[in-house]
């Protein structure tokens, strides 16, 4: 098969032929252009202290000279600072920490290197170019779940330069750190890389991983420096400070050249609706959007059709598979046999398929590829010539991510970002200054978390008896929470500290997913299909529902959650199904709040009970509710971190809102907070949950509640209630600025919730905001 290894269209003949499919509609699908200029890059003289063998390796690979944020960080890890290197996608940040490593092992023949990497691809990736430079006894290593156990020994005694990930070092480097002591004995650095997605839960579990590997490494008389790399992000150098609980300087200033990207913001374009005979349009209903989905599926057909090397970021694992079976049999309609160069990857996959795609797309025998962010972080996907991202991911940090996976060798690139019928996609497509004109996030994350610190503590008395100076290192709630495990009778106090009184080790979930993944298994012949977080299992496994691997569907036969085992079998149903649920919440603390006369704004702990009662089954392309089924699953319980407001019904009903309205209102501020809120924080809509009442039990008032969808919280609350006027004001836009009458998916209706959209006021839902915002003080 021939490979393509350039396109013949750069990035604005490229959209123009996107635009041209689009001929003859009332409303253009692009709302903003953004035009990224070219940027010479700025080199730097090698360090002095380089070794030669070293900088021989480097010049082989085509580099000449470092850019000059990569000297300036690597000088300051080689002089022992704690540094992160904070730059854009393709800025070149392995060689920032690739130096002084190298540099180490070269001069030091004893002297060690971990490496920590949030996902296995980018490990893998990691070590082919150390394999390529080719520096004599590094003996560079992956360690991960993935490596059989025949090779973990000979990794253990001979690597010395290991790369895993959080949750290895978690579940066996540290658990086992006697038989990795000399290795820790030796340890000089230790890489953080992508240190930006150690948000929310899981990043504040790595926080505390992070903390118990400085503890194992001082035990065997070793203090390792700390280089870490992340994608542009606001406050690096706290961001770090807070990851790994050390001082860390901060290298902010990219040097690195950049081709010029194309950046367009599409909004797919509104359907007529039908009701009625086949020929009459009713100008009445609710607009309706074309699909994201389905409008990124068409426009990666028109990029492959085009030669155009591209790369579709989707949000979901069945997204993914979506836009890869529609561009698939579109593509094999004009040409039999081109759909083989389009493919889905995502999370989930076994081992071999992962690599068999990575391979394929690297070598240029995948022209076009749709991904989870399984592959938005570091990869280097030479030769990528265009990027869609289907639905915003989250954060400008992640968006920009995304971006820069295409245009790598330095030439122009295009960016789509394709929205969803969503109303922070909405509030962004026309509102291009959110995107463009502001810095990326922070990130947040609460190392304080007494859902993470407990567990962590258990972990490292399980690992040896904490002491007093250990305590100091997890920071100063760990006193509290020591001594009430002590009380429960989880550690024992010792004059030698506290220690871990269980045989077997804590089993602790550093993503927050809720244990072991479920296994999907066809039924009729045992083949393990792939996996599905617990998490995610009550309403992607129900029984029933319908599951896509690989753009071939099946349908749930059985959800085993005891033993953690999905069996399903191969169906191609013309519906699709929807997980309907209840929730219930109560206030158990208030730990701030600000009294702005009608109205009250909250920030405290709350219990959140939450079911999955049902599932609709819909019509494939009409979204006809066919039936709606009842399922037996058990409850969830959290409790967790929320923000709410109160509103006085009186100051409702002044507005003209009427009290039979109060539910329809409230319920459609709460969606579109929800939407809303990942502009503000480093969240996305699935981290976050929410409910409102007329009359809450707690609050004797019609409340609007927005909560972490973690134990304990992951940061997103306190963020929100911190700017609560920011964030309230951008909802508020978002629903008024929508074209519609009544409330859409644009505005205030939600895919995720519970009880099918129903009721919502669109218009008393700007009512209710209006007088929240009238009310607080403007900080």
């Amino acid at each position: 098969m021939q490979c393509v290894t350039s396109t013949a269209f750069g990035p604005a003949e490229l959209l123009h032929r996107l635009r041209a499919r689009t001929t003859g509609t009332a409303v253009s699908p692009v709302t903003h252009i953004e035009r990224v200029p070219a940027r010479a890059g700025r080199t730097a003289p090698w360090p002095a202290w380089t070794d030669p063998a070293v900088r021989a390796a480097l010049v082989a690979q085509g580099i000449a000279a470092p850019w000059e944020h990569q000297a300036t960080a690597a000088t300051l890890a080689w002089e022992g600072a704690h540094v992160v290197l904070a730059t854009g996608t393709a800025s070149g940040k392995s060689l920032a920490y690739q130096l002084p490593a190298l540099n180490a092992l070269a001069t030091d023949p004893k002297a060690t290197v971990l490496y920590l990497s949030p996902t296995k691809a980018l490990a893998a990736d990691q070590l082919r170019g150390l394999v390529r430079l080719g520096v004599d006894g590094v003996r560079p290593a992956t360690y991960d779940g993935d490596t059989p156990r025949e090779e973990r020994e000979w990794i253990r005694q001979h690597s010395r330069f290991v790369l895993t990930n959080p949750d290895m070092l978690h579940h066996s480097l540290l658990p086992g750190h006697s038989r990795w002591g000399v290795f820790l004995r030796r340890l000089r650095y230790v890489v953080i890389d992508e240190c930006h997605t150690y948000r929310g839960v899981f990043g504040s579990h790595v926080a505390h991983v992070l903390r118990r590997l400085r503890r194992a490494a001082a035990r065997y008389g070793a203090s390792p420096t700390f280089v870490l790399a992340s994608a542009t992000s606001g406050d690096p150098a706290g961001s770090a400070s807070r990851l790994t609980g050390l001082p860390v300087t901060a290298v902010t200033d990219d040097a690195s050249p950049r081709g010029a990207v194309t950046f367009a913001l599409w909004e797919p374009p509104l359907l007529p609706v039908f009701d009625g005979p086949e020929d009459v349009a009713v100008e009445e209903a609710a607009p309706i959007r074309r699909s994201a989905l389905r409008e990124t599926a068409d426009l990666l057909t028109d990029a492959v059709v085009a030669g155009t090397r591209t790369l579709a970021f989707v949000r979901s694992r069945r997204g993914a598979e979506v836009v890869a079976s529609l561009a698939r049999q579109s593509l094999n309609e004009a040409v039999p046999g081109l759909g083989d160069r389009v493919a889905a990857y995502r999370a989930g996959y076994l081992r071999e398929d992962r690599r068999a795609i990575e391979r394929a797309l690297l070598s240029g025998e995948l022209l076009g590829l749709a991904s989870t962010n399984a592959l938005e972080l570091g990869v280097d996907l030479a030769g990528l010539d265009a990027v869609l991202i289907c639905g915003y991911p989250g954060t400008r940090a992640s968006l920009w991510q995304q971006a820069g996976r295409a245009g790598r060798a330095g030439g122009e690139a295009l960016a789509v970002l394709v929205a969803r019928d969503d109303p922070l996609d909405t509030y962004l497509v026309h509102h291009p200054e959110a995107v463009f004109g502001r810095p990326v996030e922070a990130t947040v994350l609460d190392p304080a978390n007494p859902y993470v610190l407990g567990p962590q503590l258990c972990c490292a008395a399980s690992e040896a008896p904490l002491t007093d100076a250990d305590l100091a290192l997890f920071g100063d709630a760990s006193v509290e929470i020591v001594q009430r495990l002590a009380a429960e009778g989880v550690l024992r106090r010792r004059p030698s500290g506290w220690y871990w009184t269980h045989r077997g080790r804590p089993e602790v979930d550093l993503r927050g997913t809720g244990g072991a993944p479920v296994a999907v298994v066809e039924a009729a012949t045992g083949r393990l299909l792939g996996t599905v977080d617990p998490g995610s299992s009550h309403v992607m496994l129900h029984p029933g529902a319908v599951y896509l691997h690989q753009g071939v569907s099946y349908v749930v036969d059985d959800l085993d959650l005891e033993d953690a085992i999905a069996l399903v079998h191969q169906e191609e149903p013309d519906w699709t199904t929807h997980a309907r649920d209840v929730t219930n919440l109560s206030v158990v603390s208030v730990r701030s709040y600000v009294d702005a006369g009608p109205v009250g704004l909250f920030l405290g702990e709350v219990d959140v009970t939450n079911q999955v009662v049902s599932y609709q089954r819909r019509r494939i392309g009409s979204g006809e509710v066919i039936d709606t089924r009842p399922l037996d699953l058990p409850a969830r319980e959290l409790r967790t971190v929320a923000v709410w407001f109160t509103v006085s019904p009186r100051a409702l009903t002044a507005a003209g809102v009427e009290p039979s309205e109060f539910p329809g209102a409230l319920h459609a501020a709460e969606h579109a907070g929800i939407g809303l809120l990942p502009l503000i924080a480093t969240c996305d809509r699935w981290d976050i949950g929410g409910l409102s009442t007329a009359n809450h039990a707690d609050t004797e008032a019609p409340t609007v509640f927005v909560y972490d969808g973690h134990p304990g919280g992951a940061g997103f609350a306190e963020r929100a209630y911190g700017a609560a006027a920011e964030w309230l004001h951008a909802t508020r836009e978002a629903i008024a600025s929508c074209v519609c009458d009544a409330g859409c998916p644009s505005c205030v209706q939600s895919p995720k919730c519970g009880n099918g959209n129903n009721p919502l006021s669109k218009e008393d839902a700007v009512k209710v905001l209006d007088i929240v915002l009238a009310a607080l003080p403007p900080g």
